[in-house]
């Protein structure tokens, strides 16, 4: 049995190979694995049963503590892993300019990922969006489900998930409709016949928005005289919502739906576009119905 310890002490601390002044053995490299999964454990212990713990307890919001509880961890792996590298017996002094040269490789290799870890970290800093705002960017809209340190989750109106990258909220412009406060006016721009009589028209477009549960009245609603169009009278109706953050597609088709009714029932009439013909040369050829001769105009 001794016989049989010693050659297995033996092989255990047989030197691998020389990394500057340390050696690595089989028995480092055991040291080193252990080591490495006490720690993974132990963090996941840490951050689930104590931060998360009593991250919860304050009046943080949940994607800052949700930053805080993975940055924690993060530094408790970094540490775990030095001290596995110096429990297995190498010396980190001779790998400074191999670690350099892979840092540097790194960099370039990962600069996205890095770019979005960081700027992961800048959205839970400042929070310039929030779990449940709705938000535009890049062409994606939609309300934010889950912010983590290299994604943001967005799901559309159709409940499509998309993944955004955390650097397009750092770089791009964002449409944030729910920061700070909800209520935002939405415009619903409407033409008319010519001849029509713009007083009915504003008063229908005025009970349309009364008369719809999701419209605000304070700030009131507004009808805006636009233009003279070339087919019609542009006015546009201005009210005052929440449904921006909720669902700002049904919300502006029940509107038009509504002013369409309101319209046939006062008799106001959405024009088709017009466009007059002038022949300024030749002869313009007139046919009757009953198959007369043709009447040339000039």
């Amino acid at each position: 049995m001794d016989e049989f310890l010693q050659t297995a002490d033996a092989w255990l601390n047989y030197p691998l190979f020389h990394l500057g002044k340390g050696v690595v053995t089989l028995h480092g490299i055991a040291n080193f694995v252990v080591v490495l999964l006490a720690i993974v454990v132990v963090e996941r212990v840490i951050r689930h049963q104590i931060v998360k713990r009593m991250l919860a307890r304050t009046h943080l919001d949940e994607s800052l503590r949700f930053g805080i509880e993975r940055i924690i961890g993060y530094s408790i792996i970094v540490l775990g892993l030095y001290i596995a590298i110096q429990n297995a017996g190498i010396d980190l002094s001779s790998l400074a300019v191999v670690a350099g040269a892979i840092g540097v490789g790194l960099g370039f290799g990962l600069q996205n990922i890095i770019s979005n870890f960081i700027s992961g970290i800048i959205i839970l800093a400042e929070r310039p969006v929030a779990i449940g705002d709705r938000v535009e960017v890049g062409g994606v809209a939609g309300q934010v489900s889950k912010i983590s340190l290299r994604s943001t989750t967005v799901v559309t109106n159709d409940n499509i998930s998309i993944i955004v990258p955390n650097s397009q909220f750092i770089s791009e412009t964002v449409t944030n409709w729910s920061h700070g406060d909800p209520k935002v006016q939405m415009r619903i721009p409407v033409g008319v016949a010519y001849g029509s009589d713009t007083d009915k028209v504003k008063e229908a477009l005025l009970t349309v928005a009364s008369e719809h549960p999701r419209v605000l009245t304070d700030p009131p609603p507004a009808v805006y005289f636009i233009e003279f169009g070339d087919s019609s009278l542009n006015f546009e109706l201005g009210v005052w919502t929440q449904e921006m953050v909720r669902s700002p597609r049904r919300f502006r088709s029940d509107l038009n739906f509504a002013i369409d009714r309101k319209f046939r029932e006062v008799g106001v009439e959405i024009p088709f576009p017009q466009r007059d013909l002038h022949v300024r040369s030749g002869t313009l050829v007139v046919r009757s119905e009953g198959g007369g001769p043709p009447t040339p105009r000039a």
